[in-house]
């Protein structure tokens, strides 16, 4: 067979060469013609897959190493008898370990705080539950959603609180479109001194009204990971926030590495192999990824958060890129591609006081 594939998935040739020849490409770079003959298809989020796309091949397998599917057109796939994966979850550790070192560089009293998500599943569920198990007062808004666990609330409440987390797919038909969502109304509803994250979609927010509502003074702070038009985002809006990422919020280790094993996981069910072999060769190649533990000093919880990843960094480097260039869209995907390797806060041992262990294991820590 032969296996077309983003470059930017890890381990690629470990989890996949088995099953073919792959051939490892630019994912938004990918055209018809390097899909000529291919039978199975490997993506991440920067590459559209329709008709044209698939135009000259015989793709009869499409796997997205990510959680949305937004960039995939399901109607086309679905008639054309095209099977679909993606990886729901995957990189929930990454983005919830993101979301801290934020909290923790621009509201270090967070712990104290109301904070609100919009959208819970995978990603905004397992915030809620970390924050919840750390003793954070946490609620959520998610029309499609009926965990009982989880203390759901109106959009309008979730506006009201000092911290808002946006982690939806993107939506723009049916009841309850995500498109955005966050308009001139809902930004005017946010309470003065508040923080906006936003590590879902960037269409989530429409971002020249909140550029427009910054520009008019407005007492918000902002944490964008995604963005309207990327890779060529905003760059007014860029200097007017207090953080700014290249849509890497999940995109730690074991996110990245995590994807792939799914995606490994559901070609391998398409291929009919036995489970039991799945299971051999996944944790095989997980164990080469993942590696040992390692132990880390611990100091306060902030402090231990940033010591290990701080965000400020990737902020850095897309201000760097920008005022370099004038713009982002020819660096945005290179600072992806050469993204250093964070590890989530799972691979550390951490030794705190007694008080402190319940929180910390919460959050993720290994104690």
């Amino acid at each position: 067979m032969k296996i077309v594939a983003d470059e930017n998935i890890p381990y690629l040739n470990e989890f996949f060469a088995r099953y073919g020849e792959v051939h490892a490409l630019s994912g938004r770079g990918m055209q018809a013609q390097d899909l000529a003959g291919a039978d199975i298809l490997l993506v991440r989020s920067v590459t559209k897959v329709n008709a044209d796309l698939l135009a000259q091949s015989q793709v009869k397998f499409v796997g997205t190493c990510t959680i949305g599917v937004d960039h995939l057109d399901l109607e086309f796939l679905q008639g054309a008898g095209i099977a679909v994966a993606s990886a729901p979850g995957c990189n929930a550790g990454g983005v919830v370990q993101y979301v801290l070192s934020a909290l923790a560089k621009l509201h270090p009293t967070w712990r104290s705080q109301r904070i609100g998500i919009v959208g819970c599943g995978n990603v905004g569920g397992r915030l809620f539950r970390v924050l919840a198990s750390a003793g954070v007062n946490v609620c959520a808004f998610d029309p499609f959603k009926h965990s009982p666990d989880i203390n759901w609330v109106s959009f309008d409440e979730v506006l009201s609180c000092d911290i808002i987390c946006l982690h939806t797919p993107l939506t723009r038909n049916g009841t309850n479109p995500t498109y955005h969502l966050i308009d001139t109304a809902a930004l005017q509803t946010i309470k003065p001194g508040a923080l906006l994250l936003n590590a879902g979609r960037g269409e989530v927010i429409d971002n020249h009204a909140l550029l427009q509502h910054l520009n008019a003074g407005a007492d918000l702070q902002v944490v964008l990971d995604v963005w309207e038009g990327e890779p060529d985002l905003l760059v007014p809006l860029l200097h007017k926030i207090q953080l700014g990422t290249p849509h890497i919020a999940g995109y730690s280790y074991e996110g990245r590495v995590n994807g792939s094993r799914m995606i490994h996981r559901a070609l391998g069910e398409f291929l009919q192999v036995p489970a039991a072999e799945l299971d051999s060769h996944d944790n095989q190649v997980m164990t080469l990824a993942l590696g040992e533990a390692e132990c880390l000093h611990f100091t306060d919880i902030n402090s231990t958060l940033l010591d290990i990843y701080d965000v400020t960094r990737d902020d850095q480097q897309l201000r760097a890129l920008a005022v370099s260039q004038g713009n982002t869209a020819k660096g945005f995907d290179v600072l992806r591609k050469e993204y250093p390797k964070r590890r989530e806060l799972s691979h550390y041992f951490v030794s705190p006081n007694l008080e402190l262990a319940p929180c910390l294991r919460a959050l993720g820590f290994n104690l």
